[in-house]
């Protein structure tokens, strides 16, 4: 085939089959799936088309496929469109924030175990975002309407320090501080087991569970995730540890300390042990945070106290 000309397609199935879903018979060879599928459906673009094909919503030939399946002349191409999923945006709540530090270009807080940061599917209201827009309402204006001023995050049932930013300079500034890893994060976490070592480094590339894809795991091909931890105390059946983030990975320290067979005690997703002892959560807190101010370029430093629950625990364990 020459360079630009397009193949024909079967277009009977759009007469036939409901409008959220087609299939195309080739006429061609072609060398990759998401490639030509781009070509194809002019109006999406070739990241999307790649997603659809990660979630199973386009096989070929009946069989599920990847970003590189190549095709052949009669192949038969499924592609089923996701529902539209309505715009999510966050309407002001009134609650009770921890406020650490305020000034007139970011907010630092310590979020409560069980809060959920911003809107999403499963969580529309009753997330640290709703409070922070009844809190402060030209934050509305900054970054993403379902997220405003938001520039990193902690998992619903982690507890710990965060940084707001107010304005769009700010939220500018520190995005891209975040990203080259100039945010100094630190948690603590009480972990399964006992680690005999002092100190170590967790370095194993993280991505999504093929079991299950509400979980992470470590997987050959996943992003790079590098954990740093300190033990501060041994414990006859737990190990209470700090660590430090170099990259900032979804459910990054639970996924590693349960790669290396410490999962953090009462965590529901990756401590097999069975359900939570308690309703609190996992014990993992963000107790420190470090960064340059977006605007005055001032080092800062926050830190927040472990919740209460931790030192129950703490209290209820027996020192080696």
């Amino acid at each position: 085939m020459d360079e630009g000309q397009k193949e024909t397609l079967d277009t009977n199935a759009y007469n036939t089959q409901p409008l959220d879903q087609v299939t195309f018979e080739l006429t061609t060879d072609e060398e990759r799936l998401d490639t030509w599928l781009a070509d194809t459906l002019k109006e999406t673009s070739r990241s999307q088309i790649q997603k659809w094909i990660e979630k199973g919503l386009v096989t070929v030939n009946g069989n599920k496929v990847v970003n590189k399946t190549s095709l052949k002349k009669g192949d038969l191409v499924l592609v089923v469109f996701p529902k539209k999923e309505e715009p999510l945006n966050a309407n002001p709540e009134k609650m009770d924030l921890d406020i650490i530090y305020e000034d007139r270009d970011i907010i630092v807080l310590n979020k409560p175990s069980g809060m959920v940061v911003h809107p999403s599917i499963g969580h529309k209201s009753h997330t640290l975002v709703n409070g922070l827009l009844a809190y402060c309402e030209s934050l509305k204006d900054v970054g993403e309407s379902f997220r405003p001023g938001i520039v990193h995050r902690i998992d619903k049932d982690t507890s710990g320090l965060l940084v707001v930013a107010k304005n769009s300079k700010s939220h500018s500034v520190l995005a891209k501080e975040i990203a080259k890893h100039n945010v100094i994060r630190e948690y603590t976490a009480i972990v399964a087991g006992i680690i005999t070592e002092s100190s170590g480094t967790i370095n194993a590339p993280i991505g999504r569970d093929q079991k299950n894809r509400l979980k992470r795991a470590v997987v050959k091909g996943g992003k790079e995730a590098i954990t740093h931890f300190k033990v501060v105390e041994r414990f006859n059946t737990a190990t209470e540890v700090v660590c430090h983030l170099e990259t900032g990975r979804t459910h990054q320290i639970r996924v590693h300390f349960d790669y290396i067979k410490h999962p953090i005690l009462n965590d529901p997703m990756y401590n097999n042990d069975g359900k939570p002892k308690t309703e609190f959560g996992q014990y993992l807190h963000a107790g420190k945070l470090s960064f340059n101010h977006p605007i005055t370029k001032e080092k800062m430093t926050f830190t927040a106290p472990l919740p209460k629950e931790f030192a129950v625990l703490l209290n209820s364990l027996n020192k080696r």
